[in-house]
């Protein structure tokens, strides 16, 4: 399984990025999909996530600003973040898991990662 993200980018505040997490070897409509994100001297923290039935999970801060879908012909997860604010500066990875869905917001319980893409937000 190898998972690539991409769509990162420097943006000023109140802009928009979409982040993309494209799959081989394997399908995401088998896995959970997340998406989780590192700023400079933070630990790595939960944003959203994509359930393998189609179900959504955000974390608070970013409810109403980023949607997570996913296209099941292209094989990819998509993350739309709009209103984007300096404090969404970090790495963003996207991972999967097969975990159930009350664990989703765990980074250990993901198999499989792709490496992180940089997004900023200036002010």
């Amino acid at each position: 399984v190898q998972l690539q993200a991409s769509g990162g980018g420097l943006v000023q505040a109140g802009g928009s990025l979409t982040l993309s997490c494209a799959a081989s070897g394997c399908s995401f409509r088998s896995y959970t999909t997340g998406w989780f994100r590192q700023a400079p001297g933070k630990e790595r923290e939960f944003v959203a996530a994509f359930g393998w039935s189609g179900n959504r999970k955000y974390t608070d801060i970013v409810k109403g600003r980023f949607a997570i879908s996913r296209d099941n012909a292209k094989n990819t997860v998509t993350l739309q973040m709009n209103s984007l604010k300096p404090e969404d500066t970090a790495v963003y990875s996207c991972g999967v898991t097969t975990t159930t869905w009350g664990r989703v917001t765990e980074e250990n319980v993901y198999s499989y990662w792709g490496q992180g893409t940089q997004v900023t937000v200036s002010s």
